[in-house]
């Protein structure tokens, strides 16, 4: 009879183990579910704040660039944002000229304010030598060729600055409107992305 009682006693220690085990089980697949949940709705709020932290660096870039347009000599300036940015994928001297000589085109052919021999000298030259060969080449012109040449900088740094925070705004008001907070959803990309 005792071996009986001790069976039993036995099998009903092992039925409140498997009970014990079922409910824990259940509640590690529970809990994983729930944390897949979270993952999921953490990853969908971080895609949406994609964009807008993406225009917040290019925002964030293109202050510095004006900073060192503003803050450097002309000769200066290519070498300077090569240094202190970094980007590879920029060739900042290339980029420069470009402006400038988008630019000049303008005011030779549009306002007609400028000979087309400036042009040509642009042109011709690296951007660090610009300005110094414009005044060799025209001692008389009454205006300032460094002037000039910054503010042409400047306006194009300006427009795309201006065009980052319109992009800002827009992905802003996106989010907004998926009834979420701008703040919230920046906290959760850097969560969801391991960002401090």
């Amino acid at each position: 009879m005792a071996d009986k009682d001790t069976k039993r006693y036995m099998e009903l220690q092992m039925e409140e183990m498997k009970t014990f085990h079922a409910k824990n089980a259940e509640k590690c697949d529970s809990a994983t579910k729930d944390s897949n949940s979270e993952r999921e709705k953490e990853a969908e709020i971080a895609r949406l704040y994609e964009d807008l932290a993406e225009y917040e660096e290019d925002l964030e870039c293109f202050e510095k660039e004006l900073e060192i347009v503003n803050t450097n000599e002309l000769k200066d300036i290519s070498r300077v944002l090569t240094q202190s940015l970094l980007d590879e994928e920029r060739d900042y001297e290339q980029e420069l000229k470009t402006v400038l000589e988008a630019g000049w085109t303008h005011m030779v052919e549009e306002l007609k304010t400028h000979p087309k021999e400036q042009l040509d000298i642009i042109k011709e030259n690296p951007f660090c030598d610009i300005e110094k060969k414009l005044s060799d080449a025209y001692p008389e012109y009454s205006g300032s060729f460094e002037t000039d040449i910054r503010n042409l900088l400047v306006q194009r740094w300006q427009t795309l600055i201006t065009i980052k925070k319109a992009h800002i705004k827009e992905e802003i008001a996106e989010i907004k409107t998926s009834g979420l907070k701008p703040h919230y959803a920046k906290r959760v990309y850097k969560r969801y992305h391991g960002i401090k």
